[in-house]
């Protein structure tokens, strides 16, 4: 007998989880794989296309070529090219044969709008970084500590059953003050379970959620707005006549009132606009996901920690409206599922349960423990 008690004592020794190390508190996520996509994309495609976009007009020099005329000099030609670029207004002529003119200064500006728009995109995940990270991190690291507690308490207190019932002269005693134990909610861990309903209550963490998803949405949609007003604008006329009878060649007669211009750019402006356009209209649909994760309840990872003694947060349907802050810490605490070590033991103690055929006698992990240690002997069946 005393070898099984001995056997008996290891398995339950080392079903205990270890002491966590000072690397969890750094190695939790704060944001979400989604989240973190979103950010990559958003922010880093434009930066790119404007590097792009730099890189082009650095390469190829003047950005512009003017058909100048044949008795122009060098020089001439050049001014007329700088000083169209500096302009970029295109003179022309309406139905009725009256002068108007058209600014395309937005052209000039494109690249440095990219920048714009990359800083933009950067803000919702300031917002998120400042100020809710921080309180995500702090309940993050609780409430995976305490679950890791409470599955640890669960396997101790079957260690002391086991030396109690050991112990005992009577075993159909014992087991009657285990079940008045269990009735009476004697093993019930309340911190833990009273801290998520709480959270419940409060509407921080998930208020700052839905703004950052919100605020990430309409400088989506602003952007591809502004891209659209350019296309249809300015985007579709890579000609125009320049003037450059001002100033001192105003009263010239030998400069032409209009020279014609095109644009050497504008191919690949269009290229850079169309891509980052048709990209964050696909990212749309993924940031409405995000936010309407919130709308149910993840109780995949609850109902796994069920087998907690005395934790019924979903058997007691304590779950109601999910938009509070409960959900957003279920939602990070599964992308923070590899810092939860008693998750896969606890998820293999729930697949075995279900492989049980008396699944009436395995209840909690205790349950599961004791029938482990060779205690299923002298346990009474649950009614």
């Amino acid at each position: 007998m005393s070898l099984s008690h001995t056997a008996a004592e290891y398995m339950l020794s080392d079903a205990l989880l270890p002491d966590p190390s000072s690397s969890r508190a750094k190695g939790l996520r704060l944001e979400l794989p989604s989240d973190r996509l979103l950010k990559f994309v958003t922010v880093g495609l434009p930066l790119c296309l404007v590097s792009l976009a730099f890189a082009r007009e650095f390469s190829a020099g003047s950005q512009i070529s003017c058909f100048s005329p044949t008795n122009f000099t060098g020089k001439q030609s050049a001014y007329t090219d700088t000083a169209c670029w500096d302009s970029l207004i295109h003179h022309g002529f309406d139905a009725e044969g009256h002068a108007v003119t058209k600014s395309l200064w937005a052209l000039r500006v494109f690249p440095y709008s990219l920048l714009v728009v990359a800083v933009l995109m950067y803000l919702p995940y300031l917002l998120w970084r400042y100020a809710a990270a921080p309180a995500l991190h702090c309940d993050l690291l609780f409430i995976i500590d305490e679950l890791d507690k409470s599955y640890n308490r669960s396997v101790r207190l079957v260690q002391h059953m086991k030396k109690v019932q050991q112990a005992s002269a009577e075993p159909e005693r014992f087991w009657e003050e285990y079940e008045r134990a269990r009735r009476e909610r004697y093993f019930e861990f309340p911190l833990l379970e009273r801290y998520l309903s709480c959270k419940q209550h409060a509407h921080a963490l998930v208020f700052i959620y839905i703004l950052r998803n919100l605020l990430l949405l309409l400088f989506l949609a602003a952007t591809c707005l502004y891209l659209v007003f350019l296309h249809l604008n300015i985007f579709f006329q890579d000609e125009f006549s320049c003037s450059i009878k001002t100033g001192l060649l105003q009263e010239e007669p030998h400069i032409p009132s209009l020279i014609p211009c095109k644009l050497v750019f504008f191919s690949v402006f269009q290229l850079i606009s169309l891509s980052l356009g048709s990209v964050y209209v696909l990212l749309i649909p993924v940031v409405i996901y995000n936010a309407l994760q919130l709308c149910q309840w993840d109780k995949g990872l609850l109902s796994v920690y069920e087998m907690l003694p005395a934790f019924d947060l979903l058997s007691r349907r304590m779950l109601t409206c999910p938009l509070n802050d409960l959900n957003v810490i279920l939602l990070f605490l599964r992308a923070n599922i590899s810092e939860l070590t008693s998750f896969s033991r606890l998820n293999a103690v729930s697949a075995l349960r279900e492989a049980t055929a008396n699944k009436e006698d395995i209840d909690t992990v205790i349950d599961f423990m004791t029938l482990l240690a060779g205690l299923e002997t002298t346990k009474p069946k649950h009614q």
